[in-house]
């Protein structure tokens, strides 16, 4: 999938990983989390204590459907009183009686709510997401861009959803014929930079077809002259 990739991950990034279905853009989450090896190259953190934290696309479908939505967090922190867990479940849109609720009986939106307020209690450093929002709705959408904006560590990032990544991301990586063309700069940046990019081939390609054009009527004129001097 890959040739030639080569990226630098510096703390504090907020990176997009952006391409077309089937470009590797979930393979690559993979390869940082050590679920897959590289026939080729390493993956090397430096070294600084890194812990990931890993949000993949059916994480919600690893949530024990026994349990309720109040047990599932007070799981993840056990010293938390139940007023501490209730005010995050608030954050993430859980309120009065829907703590008390079993996950079974949740919605796909809620259990991905449930599924990120869970990730996020975990001590990681680098949080990889595969398309956390979605299920999402636009208030939660809202809650996660405001959790990533004040987190401290470093995000990567694959999502469709091109308003979220122009909120959150500070660096866009697009995977283009194998390669990890970086942009360093937000979602706004990157379509300034594909525009200028898409209009220097445009302008390239006039140039050469006027090349061609010139070219071809140069031999056409040396064809005359050669068949004046024949007769």
């Amino acid at each position: 999938l890959f040739l030639g990739a080569n990226l630098l991950v510096e703390r504090g990034d907020r990176i997009a990983i952006l391409g077309p279905n089937g470009a590797g853009k979930s393979t690559l989450l993979h390869l940082l989390m050590g679920m897959e090896t590289p026939t080729e190259g390493s993956i090397n953190f430096g070294p600084h204590n890194v812990i990931p934290g890993y949000f993949e696309q059916n994480q919600a479908e690893a949530l024990d459907l026994e349990k309720t939505v109040v047990d599932t967090i007070h799981d993840e922190v056990p010293d938390w009183t139940n007023e501490e867990v209730r005010t995050l479940l608030g954050r993430f849109l859980f309120s009065q009686d829907s703590v008390f609720k079993k996950v079974a009986a949740l919605s796909g939106g809620e259990k991905a709510r449930l599924a990120l307020a869970k990730m996020l209690l975990r001590p990681a450093n680098l949080l990889i997401l595969d398309e956390p929002t979605n299920h999402l709705d636009i208030p939660a959408k809202e809650m996660l861009e405001q959790a990533l904006k004040a987190y401290d560590g470093t995000a990567i990032i694959v999502s469709h959803d091109r308003y979220f990544i122009s909120q959150v991301a500070n660096k866009i990586v697009e995977i283009r014929d194998g390669e990890l063309v970086l942009y360093r700069g937000d979602y706004h940046y990157y379509l300034d930079k594909i525009a200028e990019e898409a209009e220097k081939v445009k302008l390239e390609k006039i140039e050469a077809e006027k090349a061609e054009k010139a070219a071809a009527k140069r031999d056409k004129q040396k064809q005359k002259q050669k068949a004046k001097k024949g007769k």
